[in-house]
């Protein structure tokens, strides 16, 4: 998974402003609109700034951010339909292909990793 906090480690204020609104934000649509308002740039402008200086497109550093906390409520015992809705994924199986992509691995097999590290 890509570690956001080494990438994003002095952005520009513009983008600070961006960041802490996805972080407060990320359970509701954030449209590209509003994160560009937010920093004060032309649309355009601030999906090139975003991707420069975070490595990442605004929608899959959003993605990403969903997931770091899916991962905290699923090992908190969420059930993952519950957790789905909670972070701003639309069903089970759209958290579910995020992911993956982000962990390399579902959701259950997640769980089953932490639980068994949590055993040995």
């Amino acid at each position: 998974m890509h570690d956001a906090n080494a990438s994003v480690a002095a952005p520009v204020t513009p983008l600070r402003d961006a960041l802490a609104y996805i972080e407060a934000n990320f359970d509701k649509t954030v449209s590209l609109a509003e994160l560009a308002e937010v920093s004060a740039l032309s649309v355009s402008r601030f999906a090139t700034v975003f991707r420069q200086q975070v490595g990442l497109s605004p929608y899959k550093y959003l993605c990403e951010v969903r997931v770091r906390r899916a991962q905290l409520l699923l090992l908190a015992g969420v059930p993952g339909a519950v957790v789905a809705t909670q972070v701003g994924f639309f069903d089970q199986s759209h958290l579910g292909r995020h992911f993956k992509r982000f962990c390399g691995v579902t959701p259950s097999a997640f769980l089953q990793q932490a639980r068994a590290l949590e055993a040995a």
